[in-house]
C-alpha cells in the first residue's frame, strides 16, 4: 500500500518539530569537522510546493510553519530553521517547504554523505532531481529497511538516521521496532531520530516501551501537541524519539518549545523525558 502523500502534510506542525530536532542534530554533528552521514528512511519527494492542490486543500502548514513567520527567533536552532526557510524563498513569499532531506542537503558540508530510500514510484524520480551531481550521495528506490540492511553502516562512523514512517499499516509499529533494532546493530554509534503521531495516547505509549524494552541506551523523547489527548481519529501531536541524542538536545529543545508552543496553540504543551539513561 503506498497511497500516502507528504505533500498534503508538509509544514505542518509536526514537521516542524521534526525539523527543528533536524536541524540541531545536524548542527551539533557539524561542530567536529570529520564528515558524517545523514541517512533517511522515508525521504518522499524532497521539496513542496505549499501553493500545489494537495498542501491548498488541507491548509496544514497555516498551522505550523504559517505561524511562525515573522517571528523573532530567541532560540538559535529556531533561527537556523527560519533562515534556512527564507532562503527557499528569496522573494519573501512562503512558496516552497524542504522535507527533511533536502534540510540535509541545505546544512549538510560538501564531503557529508547523505543516503535517502523512497519507494512510491511517483515521488522517487523527484527525490533523484533534488540530488542531481551531488558527490557523497546515495538515493535508492528501495523500502525503508531494506535500505537499513543495504546501506548500514556507512563509511563514515558517525551520523544521524531519521525514520519516518506513514503509519498507515497496521504493521507499521511492529516494524519500526525491528526496523531500529537492525539499524542499530548495524550502526550502533549513530544517533537515531524517530517520529511519530499522537492520535491515540496509549497506542503510542506502548510503542515506545517497546522501544525502551529493546534494551537500547540513552533515549530521549521530545513531544508536542498542539491540543489535549483524545479518543478521536485526529492527530492532537507528535514526538521524536531520539536515540544517542547530542548531550545538548534535551536543553535546546527545551528553550525552543517553550518559545514556539504558544505560538502554534493557545492549548499546546510539549514535555521532554529522558527516557532511558545513558
Amino acid at each position: 500500500m503506498l497511497s500516502y502523500r507528504h505533500s498534503f502534510h508538509a509544514g505542518n506542525f509536526a514537521d516542524v518539530l521534526k525539523h527543528l530536532v533536524e536541524v540541531a542534530i545536524l548542527e551539533y554533528l557539524k561542530k567536529k569537522p570529520k564528515p558524517f552521514c545523514y541517512h533517511d528512511s522515508h525521504a518522499a519527494v524532497g521539496l513542496y510546493r505549499l501553493d500545489s492542490e494537495t498542501a491548498q486543500k488541507t491548509g496544514e502548514y497555516e498551522g505550523g510553519i504559517g505561524k511562525l513567520l515573522g517571528h523573532q527567533p530567541q532560540s538559535p536552532v529556531l533561527q537556523r530553521y527560519l533562515q534556512l526557510i527564507a532562503q527557499l524563498n528569496p522573494d519573501g513569499v512562503l512558496t516552497y517547504y524542504p522535507g527533511s532531506p533536502v534540510i540535509a542537503r541545505e546544512l549538510l558540508r560538501s564531503d557529508d554523505s547523505i543516503q535517502a530510500t523512497e519507494l512510491h514510484p511517483a515521488d522517487f524520480p523527484l527525490l533523484q532531481q533534488q540530488f542531481a551531481g551531488r558527490r557523497h550521495t546515495r538515493i535508492e528506490k528501495m523500502d525503508a529497511y531494506a535500505g537499513f540492511k543495504a546501506m548500514l553502516p556507512p563509511l563514515h562512523k558517525r551520523g544521524l538516521v531519521l525514520i519516518d514512517p506513514p503509519y498507515e499499516l497496521k504493521t507499521e509499529y511492529q516494524d519500526l521496532l525491528k526496523g531500529v533494532q537492525s539499524a542499530y546493530q548495524r550502526f550502533p554509534q549513530a544517533t537515531y531520530a524517530i517520529w511519530y503521531p499522537v492520535i491515540e495516547r496509549a497506542s503510542i505509549e506502548a510503542v515506545l516501551d517497546a522501544l525502551v524494552a529493546t534494551g537500547i541506551r540513552n533515549q530521549l523523547r521530545i513531544e508536542l501537541c498542539v491540543a489535549p489527548d483524545s479518543d478521536g481519529f485526529g492527530m492532537t501531536g507528535s514526538g521524536m524519539l531520539v536515540i544517542n541524542p547530542p548531550y545538548t538536545l534535551a536543553d535546546e529543545m527545551q528553550q525552543l518549545l517553550a518559545e514556539i508552543t504558544p505560538l502554534l496553540s493557545a492549548t499546546g504543551f510539549y514535555q521532554i523525558e529522558q527516557r532511558v539513561p545513558e
